[in-house]
Parts: C-alpha cells; structure tokens; sequence
C-alpha cells in the first residue's frame, strides 16, 4: 500500500523500494496540488486501467504498478489485487493525466485535500485524523472456506 503525503502546494505518492523497481522509477511521483480536477472512491481500481504499461509491470489481477500509455493520456497506476483506492484526475500536469491507487486511506484523501495544511508533507490519514472528520471504521474478520470433505473410500 502507498503512502500519501500532502503539503499545501503538492501531493506525492511515496513508493517502496520494491515498488519503484517495478515502476521503473528512481523517485516518488509528485503533483502539484492545484492539478488535481477530481478525486473518486472506487471498490475495484482495475476497472479504471486502460492502455498498456510503458513502462510497468502488469501481472493480470494480482499487481499493476508503473506508467500506462493509452490514447486518453499517460496514467501513473499502483495497483494490487482486487482491493479499494482512489482515482485522482489531473489537469495540467506535465506528466500523468491520471493517478490511480489502491489504498484504504482513500476517504483521508479526499478530507486532507478540504482542509488548509502545513508546509511539511504530513501523511493524509494523520491531516484527517486531527480534523475529526475520519470516521473509524472496524475492519471487517476474513472468514475462510472450510476444506472440502475429502469422499469416502
């Protein structure tokens, strides 16, 4: 999972080692903060892949992470499994029309992004965690299917 960061005048992606390494990135992807047009929730960032990754790595279902070219614009994509993030909308941007993240601190986002912030980069969750406006939510137990009967011989 990313982290993101916000100051008053851009939003960066924080990426892992292993994550740089398969976006083909030296450095975290940055944006200035008044390119973002738009911010959506979504429950499957998948759906909101398109074009092919150049340069990326793409394992079907599993993990997208990198640069996407298509003919609607360069989109920058850290996605792993079937999991929810957050659709970032970019204008102006020099470098990516869109950003699209899994990430459960989506809702953090979109309330950090509302609200004046430091200088410093502070990391979303903890701008919407002083506001109040973060509701918590209990995270849900995984329940496992039981085995199988193995049939009687």
């Amino acid at each position: 999972m990313v982290t993101l960061l916000l100051d008053s005048t851009r939003l960066e992606v924080v990426l892992s080692g292993a994550e740089r390494a398969m976006a083909f990135r030296k450095g975290n992807v940055a944006v200035e903060r008044w390119t973002i047009a738009k911010v959506q929730l979504t429950d499957d960032t998948w759906t909101w892949l398109r074009g092919v990754p150049s340069p990326g790595t793409h394992l079907r279902g599993i993990v997208a992470i990198g640069t996407w070219k298509s003919a609607g614009g360069d989109d920058f994509a850290v996605i792993r499994r079937h999991r929810p993030g957050v659709v970032i909308d970019l204008e102006g941007d020099p470098e990516y029309q869109r950003l699209i993240l899994t990430t459960r601190h989506g809702l953090a986002l979109v309330q950090a992004l509302r609200v004046e912030v430091a200088e410093e980069p502070t990391d979303v969750v903890d701008i919407a965690a002083e506001t109040g406006a973060m509701p918590v939510v209990p995270r849900k137990p995984r329940t496992r299917k039981a085995p199988a009967p193995s049939p009687a011989v």
